[in-house]
Protein backbone atom coordinates (compact mmCIF):
# COMPACT_ATOMS: atom_id res chain seq x y z
CA UNK A 1 0.00 0.00 0.00
CA UNK A 2 1.36 3.50 -0.85
CA UNK A 3 1.45 6.50 1.74
CA UNK A 4 -1.41 8.13 -0.81
CA UNK A 5 -4.00 4.87 -0.08
CA UNK A 6 -2.79 4.51 3.68
CA UNK A 7 -3.96 8.43 4.23
CA UNK A 8 -7.14 7.77 2.66
CA UNK A 9 -7.59 4.45 4.85
CA UNK A 10 -6.47 6.62 7.89
CA UNK A 11 -8.48 9.37 7.43
CA UNK A 12 -11.53 6.95 6.62
CA UNK A 13 -10.86 5.25 9.64
CA UNK A 14 -11.34 7.95 11.75
CA UNK A 15 -14.37 9.53 9.70
CA UNK A 16 -15.60 6.06 10.72
CA UNK A 17 -14.84 6.28 14.44
CA UNK A 18 -16.70 10.06 14.99
CA UNK A 19 -19.65 8.56 13.80
CA UNK A 20 -19.10 5.76 16.60
CA UNK A 21 -18.35 8.48 19.10
CA UNK A 22 -21.28 9.90 18.36
CA UNK A 23 -23.54 6.72 18.49
CA UNK A 24 -22.30 5.91 21.91
CA UNK A 25 -23.02 10.01 23.31
CA UNK A 26 -25.88 10.07 25.59
CA UNK A 27 -27.79 11.52 23.55
CA UNK A 28 -28.26 8.32 21.07
CA UNK A 29 -28.05 5.58 24.06
CA UNK A 30 -30.97 6.94 26.25
CA UNK A 31 -32.92 7.67 22.75
CA UNK A 32 -33.55 4.73 20.13
CA UNK A 33 -30.30 5.80 18.20
CA UNK A 34 -29.81 8.72 15.84
CA UNK A 35 -30.88 9.76 12.18
CA UNK A 36 -28.44 9.99 9.37
CA UNK A 37 -29.53 13.72 9.55
CA UNK A 38 -28.74 14.33 13.12
CA UNK A 39 -25.39 12.01 12.72
CA UNK A 40 -24.35 14.24 9.73
CA UNK A 41 -24.88 17.43 11.73
CA UNK A 42 -23.15 15.98 14.88
CA UNK A 43 -19.95 14.95 12.63
CA UNK A 44 -19.93 18.23 10.64
CA UNK A 45 -19.85 15.94 7.36
CA UNK A 46 -22.33 15.86 4.52
CA UNK A 47 -25.36 13.74 4.90
CA UNK A 48 -24.11 11.55 1.94
CA UNK A 49 -20.73 10.65 3.29
CA UNK A 50 -22.39 10.01 6.48
CA UNK A 51 -24.71 7.39 5.20
CA UNK A 52 -22.35 5.76 2.42
CA UNK A 53 -20.37 5.57 5.73
CA UNK A 54 -23.12 4.17 7.79
CA UNK A 55 -24.11 1.54 5.14
CA UNK A 56 -20.49 0.28 4.85
CA UNK A 57 -20.10 -0.42 9.02
CA UNK A 58 -23.36 -1.69 9.03
CA UNK A 59 -22.83 -4.53 6.39
CA UNK A 60 -19.89 -5.27 9.32
CA UNK A 61 -22.17 -5.28 12.29
CA UNK A 62 -20.15 -2.06 13.37
CA UNK A 63 -23.73 -0.11 13.37
CA UNK A 64 -27.55 -1.67 13.82
CA UNK A 65 -30.39 0.54 12.11
CA UNK A 66 -33.79 0.33 13.20
CA UNK A 67 -36.32 -0.97 10.77
CA UNK A 68 -38.97 1.37 12.05
CA UNK A 69 -37.80 4.66 12.82
CA UNK A 70 -34.04 4.07 10.31
CA UNK A 71 -32.27 5.38 13.17
CA UNK A 72 -28.91 3.93 13.90
CA UNK A 73 -27.05 2.55 16.96
CA UNK A 74 -23.96 0.67 17.68
CA UNK A 75 -23.91 -2.47 16.22
CA UNK A 76 -23.37 -5.99 17.67
CA UNK A 77 -19.41 -6.51 16.59
CA UNK A 78 -18.70 -3.78 18.94
CA UNK A 79 -20.19 -4.85 22.04
CA UNK A 80 -18.97 -8.66 20.76
CA UNK A 81 -15.38 -7.12 20.92
CA UNK A 82 -15.92 -4.86 24.01
CA UNK A 83 -16.94 -8.18 25.83
CA UNK A 84 -13.60 -10.14 24.43
CA UNK A 85 -11.41 -7.57 25.13
CA UNK A 86 -12.79 -6.97 28.83
CA UNK A 87 -12.54 -10.56 29.34
CA UNK A 88 -9.18 -10.62 28.33
CA UNK A 89 -7.84 -8.26 30.68
CA UNK A 90 -9.83 -9.88 33.26
CA UNK A 91 -8.16 -13.13 32.55
CA UNK A 92 -4.84 -11.66 32.21
CA UNK A 93 -5.62 -9.64 35.96
CA UNK A 94 -7.09 -12.71 37.20
CA UNK A 95 -3.81 -15.07 37.08
CA UNK A 96 -1.97 -14.02 39.76
CA UNK A 97 -5.02 -13.74 42.47
CA UNK A 98 -5.73 -17.42 41.01
CA UNK A 99 -2.37 -18.59 41.27
CA UNK A 100 -2.36 -17.12 45.27
CA UNK A 101 -5.62 -18.73 46.12
CA UNK A 102 -3.95 -22.44 44.78
CA UNK A 103 -1.29 -21.54 47.26
CA UNK A 104 -3.13 -21.10 50.10
CA UNK A 105 -6.04 -23.78 50.01
CA UNK A 106 -3.82 -26.34 47.58
CA UNK A 107 -7.37 -27.12 44.90
CA UNK A 108 -7.93 -26.14 41.74
CA UNK A 109 -9.12 -22.79 41.08
CA UNK A 110 -11.37 -21.07 38.00
CA UNK A 111 -12.23 -17.77 37.05
CA UNK A 112 -16.09 -17.93 35.81
CA UNK A 113 -17.99 -15.92 34.03
CA UNK A 114 -22.28 -15.82 32.89
CA UNK A 115 -23.23 -17.08 29.77
CA UNK A 116 -27.17 -16.67 29.63
CA UNK A 117 -28.15 -18.83 32.44
CA UNK A 118 -24.95 -20.84 32.15
CA UNK A 119 -21.79 -20.80 34.17
CA UNK A 120 -18.89 -20.23 31.62
CA UNK A 121 -14.81 -21.21 32.85
CA UNK A 122 -12.50 -18.56 31.73
CA UNK A 123 -9.43 -19.62 33.54
CA UNK A 124 -8.06 -22.82 35.18
CA UNK A 125 -5.53 -22.58 37.67
CA UNK A 126 -4.71 -26.22 38.32
CA UNK A 127 -4.05 -27.67 42.33
CA UNK A 128 -0.54 -29.59 43.02
CA UNK A 129 -2.94 -32.53 44.26
CA UNK A 130 -2.87 -35.58 41.30
CA UNK A 131 -6.75 -34.79 41.20
CA UNK A 132 -7.20 -31.90 39.09
CA UNK A 133 -10.35 -30.56 37.03
CA UNK A 134 -8.66 -29.72 33.89
CA UNK A 135 -10.10 -28.79 30.39
CA UNK A 136 -13.14 -26.35 31.47
CA UNK A 137 -12.39 -23.34 29.50
CA UNK A 138 -15.08 -22.71 27.37
CA UNK A 139 -17.47 -25.24 28.81
CA UNK A 140 -20.36 -24.40 30.31
CA UNK A 141 -22.77 -25.45 33.05
CA UNK A 142 -26.45 -24.52 34.21
CA UNK A 143 -25.99 -21.61 36.95
CA UNK A 144 -28.28 -23.51 39.43
CA UNK A 145 -25.78 -26.51 40.02
CA UNK A 146 -22.50 -24.87 40.70
CA UNK A 147 -21.45 -22.09 43.31
CA UNK A 148 -20.06 -20.13 41.21
CA UNK A 149 -23.04 -19.84 38.89
CA UNK A 150 -25.59 -19.28 42.15
CA UNK A 151 -22.79 -16.21 43.18
CA UNK A 152 -23.37 -14.26 39.34
CA UNK A 153 -26.98 -14.16 39.66
CA UNK A 154 -26.36 -13.50 43.04
CA UNK A 155 -27.45 -9.58 42.75
CA UNK A 156 -30.50 -10.41 40.49
CA UNK A 157 -34.10 -9.44 42.12
CA UNK A 158 -36.69 -12.01 43.68
CA UNK A 159 -38.97 -11.51 40.83
CA UNK A 160 -36.14 -11.84 37.75
CA UNK A 161 -35.34 -15.05 39.36
CA UNK A 162 -38.75 -16.47 39.21
CA UNK A 163 -39.11 -14.89 35.56
CA UNK A 164 -35.78 -16.81 34.94
CA UNK A 165 -36.49 -19.47 36.33
CA UNK A 166 -39.05 -22.74 37.25
CA UNK A 167 -39.12 -25.61 39.32
CA UNK A 168 -39.48 -27.42 36.25
CA UNK A 169 -36.43 -27.03 35.92
CA UNK A 170 -34.71 -26.90 39.20
CA UNK A 171 -33.83 -30.94 38.99
CA UNK A 172 -30.43 -30.88 39.95
CA UNK A 173 -28.27 -34.00 41.37
CA UNK A 174 -28.72 -35.27 43.92
CA UNK A 175 -27.54 -32.82 46.36
CA UNK A 176 -27.08 -31.66 50.18
CA UNK A 177 -29.53 -29.90 50.57
CA UNK A 178 -31.27 -30.36 47.48
CA UNK A 179 -32.31 -26.88 45.87
CA UNK A 180 -35.35 -27.66 43.63
CA UNK A 181 -37.48 -25.02 43.92
CA UNK A 182 -37.13 -20.99 42.92
CA UNK A 183 -38.07 -20.42 46.38
CA UNK A 184 -35.42 -22.54 47.53
CA UNK A 185 -32.91 -20.51 45.40
CA UNK A 186 -34.10 -17.31 46.22
CA UNK A 187 -33.04 -18.26 49.47
CA UNK A 188 -29.79 -19.92 48.97
CA UNK A 189 -29.54 -16.30 46.80
CA UNK A 190 -30.16 -14.02 49.63
CA UNK A 191 -27.70 -16.37 51.73
CA UNK A 192 -25.04 -15.92 49.45
CA UNK A 193 -25.72 -11.94 49.56
CA UNK A 194 -25.37 -12.22 53.50
CA UNK A 195 -22.10 -14.20 53.66
CA UNK A 196 -20.28 -12.79 50.46
CA UNK A 197 -19.82 -16.87 49.13
CA UNK A 198 -21.47 -19.86 48.22
CA UNK A 199 -20.62 -23.49 48.73
CA UNK A 200 -22.20 -26.48 47.25
CA UNK A 201 -21.81 -30.46 47.95
CA UNK A 202 -22.21 -32.89 45.64
CA UNK A 203 -24.58 -30.80 43.86
CA UNK A 204 -22.43 -31.13 40.50
CA UNK A 205 -21.14 -34.12 40.70
CA UNK A 206 -21.18 -36.49 43.92
CA UNK A 207 -18.42 -36.27 45.75
CA UNK A 208 -17.25 -32.81 44.85
CA UNK A 209 -17.69 -29.76 47.16
CA UNK A 210 -16.79 -26.04 45.99
CA UNK A 211 -17.14 -22.39 47.13
CA UNK A 212 -17.08 -19.34 45.15
CA UNK A 213 -17.29 -15.05 45.38
CA UNK A 214 -18.07 -12.61 43.65
CA UNK A 215 -15.98 -10.61 41.67
CA UNK A 216 -17.04 -6.68 40.68
CA UNK A 217 -15.56 -4.12 38.22
CA UNK A 218 -14.95 -0.43 38.65
CA UNK A 219 -18.79 0.24 38.15
CA UNK A 220 -19.47 -2.10 40.86
CA UNK A 221 -21.14 -4.84 38.30
CA UNK A 222 -20.85 -8.34 39.21
CA UNK A 223 -18.73 -9.43 35.96
CA UNK A 224 -17.27 -12.87 36.99
CA UNK A 225 -16.76 -15.03 40.43
CA UNK A 226 -14.01 -17.10 41.77
CA UNK A 227 -14.46 -20.78 42.52
CA UNK A 228 -12.72 -23.31 44.38
CA UNK A 229 -13.33 -26.80 43.85
CA UNK A 230 -12.45 -30.41 45.35
CA UNK A 231 -13.28 -33.71 46.36
CA UNK A 232 -15.43 -33.97 49.37
CA UNK A 233 -12.94 -35.71 51.64
CA UNK A 234 -10.12 -33.03 51.01
CA UNK A 235 -12.27 -29.89 51.53
CA UNK A 236 -15.32 -30.57 53.40
CA UNK A 237 -14.32 -30.28 57.06
CA UNK A 238 -12.49 -26.96 56.03
CA UNK A 239 -15.11 -25.35 53.41
CA UNK A 240 -16.39 -22.35 55.23
CA UNK A 241 -12.69 -21.64 55.79
CA UNK A 242 -12.25 -21.74 51.51
CA UNK A 243 -14.73 -19.91 51.30
CA UNK A 244 -13.67 -17.02 53.18
CA UNK A 245 -9.94 -17.33 51.56
CA UNK A 246 -12.31 -17.05 48.09
CA UNK A 247 -14.01 -14.41 49.53
CA UNK A 248 -10.56 -12.40 50.04
CA UNK A 249 -9.02 -12.98 46.74
CA UNK A 250 -12.10 -12.15 45.14
CA UNK A 251 -12.30 -9.14 46.76
CA UNK A 252 -8.40 -7.88 46.06
CA UNK A 253 -9.28 -8.71 42.12
CA UNK A 254 -12.29 -6.29 42.34
CA UNK A 255 -9.91 -3.47 43.59
CA UNK A 256 -7.51 -4.62 40.93
CA UNK A 257 -9.99 -3.77 39.27
CA UNK A 258 -11.38 -0.64 40.53
CA UNK A 259 -14.00 -1.39 42.70
CA UNK A 260 -14.28 0.81 45.89
CA UNK A 261 -17.31 -0.51 47.46
CA UNK A 262 -17.45 -1.99 51.00
CA UNK A 263 -14.76 -4.29 52.73
CA UNK A 264 -14.34 -8.25 53.25
CA UNK A 265 -15.40 -9.69 56.53
CA UNK A 266 -12.39 -8.90 58.99
CA UNK A 267 -12.96 -12.89 59.69
CA UNK A 268 -11.38 -13.95 56.22
CA UNK A 269 -7.76 -12.52 57.76
CA UNK A 270 -7.95 -15.58 60.30
CA UNK A 271 -8.81 -18.04 56.92
CA UNK A 272 -5.24 -18.91 56.19
CA UNK A 273 -4.56 -21.00 59.74
CA UNK A 274 -7.95 -22.09 59.87
CA UNK A 275 -7.16 -23.69 56.79
CA UNK A 276 -4.00 -25.11 56.95
CA UNK A 277 -4.61 -26.42 60.58
CA UNK A 278 -6.66 -29.05 59.47
CA UNK A 279 -4.60 -29.82 56.22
Amino acid sequence: MNHVSAGRTAVGLRRDLEILEVLRSPEATRGSGLSVTRISELTGREKSQVSRALAGMREEGLVDRDPGTLAYRCGWRLYALAAATGESRLVHMASPFLRRLVSQIRETAYLCVLRGHNVMTLLTEPSPHAFRSLGWEGLTLPVTQTSAGRVLISDWEDDIVRTSFSDGVMQPAPSIPPLRTVDALIRELRLIRTMGYAKVDGELEEGLVGVSAAVRDFRGRLVAAINVGAPRSRLHSQLDAAGRLTLRCATQLSRALGYTGSSIDPGTERADATLHAGS
